[in-house]
């Protein structure tokens, strides 16, 4: 099979595709022929050996994917050879990819791929951080940084969902327009964060915070929540993990709350299938709709992980091998 290798940490330039031997699926394990590949920007954080997780190398980077069970390994029973899936796993960037069947999901009928791949990890994330870490509830006010990514275009239709009022934020013009065309009720820029957001409440703050960016958009946040809001930390787009002035928590007692999605799928599978499942529901009902940018070559790979990492994408990216 074709795959994308990573050699060693280092520029997400120097990644190469390669033909290697496929892979076989373990006790457990499933097969899946690839339809879509999800891009994500920890993967190119782990092809920088940025990341928590350091695999050894060489290894093949990507971390979802959509498509046909091919083969089953011992032991499986809940899917079949030809059933369609999603799944959380190692190794996207091929034609072919090993999961446990633990962490698959059957995909709708008809669903395209790159779809599939939106709701695992962006969609997956930002469903977990607003429903179990902030607990958002109906009529909060919700305030989103990169609002126009994959993370941030899905925290908007699930924060609608979720009843509450949703105050993108976004580093462009363009951009903004996008966040409103998902369903923000107000799109503003970072210039003048914590004035924007107060004048926005009414002097009340937010409620909930979704904070995938970090350096100086989190230190405004920390000065605009609301008394009992819940400050979520999702990731560091902009490189700078900000220190926080424990003070302003005290005097305004919000919270600020981690969210490691990743983790969270391994210590709650249940829970994590559960949270598929309604996301998927929604699917089908046409209440959610994820943005996907476009679909690119197998080829592309370095190309589309250095647009992600210098956050010049807008929803989300697949590959397409």
């Amino acid at each position: 099979m074709k795959a994308i290798i990573c050699e060693e940490f280092g520029p997400v330039e120097d990644l190469v595709m390669k033909e290697v031997a496929d892979p076989s699926p373990g006790p457990g394990e499933v097969l899946i022929r690839t339809e879509a590949a999800g891009v994500n920007y920890p993967d190119g954080l782990t092809v920088q050996g940025l990341y928590q997780d350091k695999p050894d190398r060489p290894f093949i980077p990507g971390s979802e994917v959509a498509g046909e069970i091919v083969a089953l390994g011992e032991n499986v029973t809940r899917f079949e050879v030809g059933d369609r899936v999603a799944t959380y796993c190692a190794g996207g960037y091929a034609e072919l990819a090993v999961s446990s069947e633990e962490t698959c999901f059957a995909l709708p009928a008809g669903m395209d791929a790159a779809d599939a791949c939106a709701m695992v990890i962006a969609w997956g994330t930002s469903h977990h951080a607003l429903k179990q870490r902030a607990q958002l509830q109906a009529g909060e006010t919700l305030v989103i940084f990169g609002a126009a990514g994959a993370t941030g275009t899905a925290a908007i239709q699930i924060g609608k969902i979720m009843g509450a009022t949703v105050i993108a934020v976004c580093s462009s013009e363009e951009k903004r327009k996008i966040a409103l065309g998902q369903g923000a009720d107000h799109a503003i820029g970072y210039d003048n964060l914590k004035d924007d957001v107060k004048a926005l409440t009414k002097g009340k703050g937010a409620d909930v915070v979704y904070d995938s960016v970090g350096g100086e958009a989190f230190k405004a946040a920390s000065r605009f929540m609301a008394p009992g809001g819940r400050l979520l930390i999702i990731g560091f787009a902009s490189g700078d993990i900000p220190q926080l002035p424990v003070n302003l928590t005290l005097v305004k007692e919000y919270s600020v709350v981690g969210v490691f999605w990743g983790n969270w799928t391994r210590r709650k599978p249940a829970d994590y299938l559960a949270n598929m499942s309604e996301l998927f529901g929604w699917y089908q009902d046409g209440k959610i709709t994820p943005l996907i940018e476009g679909r690119y070559p197998l080829s592309d790979a370095a190309n589309v992980l250095k647009r992600v990492l210098g956050r010049g994408a807008v929803g989300k990216i697949a590959l397409v091998p």
